[in-house]
C-alpha cells in the first residue's frame, strides 16, 4: 500500500507567506524560512513553495528563500511560480529545490514539460492544475495566472496530456474549495487521480482531520495539501497523521 503524504503549502509573496480564500483576500501568515523549519520538525512529509507574485523581483526573492530553506530542510520540497524556461527550472533546482511546479508556463508552452523531463527527469516535474467547475459544460476548466484566466483545457484531459509530456506528479487545486475549509473536492480529485498513473496531490478545502481521511478514502490521491489550517495552528500535522493512522490509512 502506498503511504499517503501530508504536505503544507507556503504561498510566498514578496518574501512573506500569505493565504487567502479562492485565491483572493490574502493575509500574512509568517516568514517562509521559519515556517519551513517548523514544518520539517513537526513531521511534514514534503513542502511546497509557490511564488504567487512571480514577478522578476519575486523570483529573485524566491531563489533566496529556496537557498535558505534548503540549508534547514531534511524533507523534499517543491518550488513553483514564475518558472517559464529550462533555465528557470535549473536555477531553482540548483538553489536546492527537489522538484519544480509549473501551471501557466505548462499551458502556454507544453513543450517545456518535455524539455524539463528530458533534462532533469520526470521526478522533478510537477504540473499544477488550478481547476474550477463550469456548470454550463458540467466539467472542470483549467485556469492560469493565479486563477485569473480560464483556458480551453478541461482538467481531466489536461492532466492526461501533461503526464504524456513527462509530468511526474500533479498538484490539483480546486478553486471552488480553496480556503473555504469545507473539505477537498472529492469529485474533481477522483476524476483526475483515476485518469492518470502518476501521484496526485489534492489541494483546496482542508478544514479538519476528517477531510484528509475523506479524500484518501474516496480518491486515488497519494498526498493532500493544506495551508491556512497549518499556518494558523487550527490543525496540527501530528493530529492529522494520528487521525489517519487510527482509521487504517498508511501515512509516513
Amino acid at each position: 500500500m502506498i503511504t499517503k503524504r501530508i504536505i503544507p503549502c507556503l504561498d510566498v509573496k514578496e518574501g512573506r507567506v500569505v493565504k487567502g480564500v479562492s485565491f483572493v483576500n490574502l493575509r500574512d501568515a509568517g516568514d517562509p524560512i521559519e515556517l519551513a523549519a517548523h514544518y520539517d520538525q513537526a513531521g511534514a512529509d514534503e513542502l511546497i513553495f509557490l511564488d504567487i507574485s512571480a514577478s522578476h523581483e519575486g523570483r529573485k526573492t524566491m531563489v533566496e528563500v529556496v537557498e535558505k530553506a534548503a540549508g534547514q530542510l531534511s524533507i523534499p520540497f517543491t518550488v513553483g511560480g514564475g518558472i517559464a524556461s529550462v533555465e528557470d527550472i535549473f536555477r531553482m533546482l540548483r538553489a536546492g529545490a527537489d522538484k519544480i511546479s509549473m501551471n501557466t508556463a505548462a499551458v502556454l508552452n507544453p513543450e517545456l514539460i518535455e524539455a524539463g523531463a528530458r533534462r532533469f527527469g520526470s521526478q522533478c516535474m510537477v504540473v499544477a492544475i488550478d481547476a474550477k467547475y463550469e456548470p454550463e459544460i458540467q466539467d472542470w476548466i483549467v485556469y492560469t495566472h493565479g486563477g485569473r484566466i480560464p483556458t480551453e483545457h478541461r482538467a481531466v484531459n489536461w492532466a492526461q496530456e501533461v503526464v504524456k509530456r513527462g509530468a511526474g506528479e500533479i498538484l490539483l487545486t480546486s478553486m471552488d474549495a480553496d480556503g473555504h475549509k469545507d473539505g477537498f473536492d472529492i469529485q474533481l480529485t477522483q476524476a483526475v487521480s483515476e485518469a492518470v498513473q502518476v501521484p496526485v496531490i489534492a489541494s483546496g478545502g482542508a478544514g479538519n482531520e476528517q477531510h484528509f481521511y475523506e479524500v484518501f478514502s474516496n480518491t486515488q490521491a497519494t498526498a493532500a495539501l493544506a495551508a491556512s489550517i497549518f499556518h494558523f495552528q487550527e490543525v496540527s500535522l501530528s493530529s492529522v497523521k494520528t487521525y489517519l493512522k487510527e482509521r487504517g490509512v498508511e501515512v509516513r
